[in-house]
């Protein structure tokens, strides 16, 4: 079981981050959670969403940004972890210059239909490209 990050084709997901499926059940063949690369341009933010059933694991590997889970709001930067439990509320802003970069953990994998928008972007969301 392998895959090369320049062979994965980056994507949108309904929260407005650009995600590349690392490892998921719906493309090789590793059992019931998901790796993903998350990125967030200078200036944006993600929708504020909730996942019903999975729990996340945001690892920062580079840049800094402002994390908001249920009613707390907290600093990230590269080097941090953070667990999301199920159905908590959460987004996150890049509050630098160069590039967010998050590894995303998700047990069960990720879905869409198991991601609830809750919340309208920031306002400099309108510049992510679609991939």
């Amino acid at each position: 079981m392998k895959t090369r990050y320049a062979e994965v084709i980056a994507y949108l997901t309904k929260d407005g981050s650009e995600i590349r499926e690392l490892m998921h059940p719906g493309t090789a063949d590793n059992g019931s959670q998901s790796l993903a690369e998350a990125v967030v341009q200078p200036g944006q933010k993600t929708f504020l969403h909730r996942h019903r059933v999975t729990e996340e694991l945001y690892h920062v590997t580079r840049g800094e940004g402002r994390m908001t889970m249920g009613s707390e709001t907290f600093d990230i930067a590269a080097g941090d972890t953070v667990r999301i439990p199920p159905d908590t509320p959460h987004c996150v802003e890049n509050t630098g210059d160069a590039l967010l970069r998050i590894l995303c953990c998700c047990c069960p994998a990720y879905s869409h239909e198991d991601t609830e928008l809750l919340g309208q972007p920031g306002s400099s969301f309108g510049n992510m490209k679609a991939l």
